[in-house]
């Protein structure tokens, strides 16, 4: 890194990765090219960026937890499925064409959003919070497959995360984003320790986007639980649908 302007680049779009993140997912977009941008092999780009998020997860899940936002142990109990799942899919060689994937994702995404306008799981959906019982069985399954999709891709992660604890737990949105944070801290923990042992993380690159997503992170979940659930859904609901048309458009 040769230029002040590189530097402040990294740490502007870590902010801005980190507040997205926290809020909804999808903010890898932003770093991941830029990372390539630099120089940085694809590979390579992919595990300096976990750097970056794992540093960023810390961060927001203190933020929450200084506003008294947390759902433990219920946060440890899916955690367990999610970090074996992270532990298959950041092992996972799967052969398919980027751009056909991409395409997949992007339809994937628009239906997140179909049903977080429409709500069509509300039939099933508690009404109120439920953490223990079958529900929890339930979140333990879904959160398996979260973690070995978050393992091996990363990007959007969290949008599906957010969708199953308001659609299996009936957990709200800021609740949800508190325990999302928590839940993709834990796998993460495995993501990097694979990357690391395949030599896979720039340390220099990956700690200045560190400080911008960890700044991020910090300043997004103290600001979501200041507006609450109504501000988070139209954010949310924004960024799907950008990352949607990103994957789609321009892959």
């Amino acid at each position: 890194m040769d230029f002040p302007w590189e530097l402040l680049a990294l740490v502007l779009a870590g902010f801005i990765a980190g507040v997205i993140n926290t809020i909804s997912g999808g903010g890898s977009l932003i770093t991941l090219p830029l990372l390539i941008f630099f120089g940085l092999p694809a590979a390579m780009a992919n595990g300096t960026n976990r750097i970056a998020l794992l540093m960023q997860n810390i961060s927001g899940t203190l933020g929450f937890r200084s506003k008294g936002i947390s759902n433990y142990p219920f946060s440890l109990y899916i955690s367990l499925p999610a970090l074996i799942g992270a532990f298959i899919g950041a092992n996972l060689a799967v052969d398919i064409d980027d751009a056909l994937f991409n395409r997949l994702l992007a339809i994937v995404m628009v239906v997140v959003v179909a049903f977080m306008v429409f709500k069509p799981g509300e039939r099933w959906a508690p009404k109120k919070e439920e953490l223990t019982g079958k529900r929890l069985v339930y979140a333990m399954i879904a959160f398996f497959f979260i973690g070995l999709y978050g393992g091996f891709i990363q990007v959007g992660v969290g949008i599906f995360i957010l969708l199953a604890l308001s659609s299996i737990n009936g957990l709200s949105l800021v609740k949800s984003n508190a325990t999302k944070l928590f839940v993709v801290l834990i796998y993460q923990l495995i993501a990097v320790a694979t990357f690391i042992y395949y030599d896979m993380i720039n340390w220099k690159y990956g700690l200045i986007l560190a400080l911008g997503n960890a700044s991020g992170a910090w300043f997004a979940s103290r600001w979501s639980v200041k507006k609450g659930d109504k501000l988070v859904k139209r954010f949310l609901i924004v960024t799907v649908i950008a990352l949607a048309i990103k994957l789609w458009f321009f892959s």
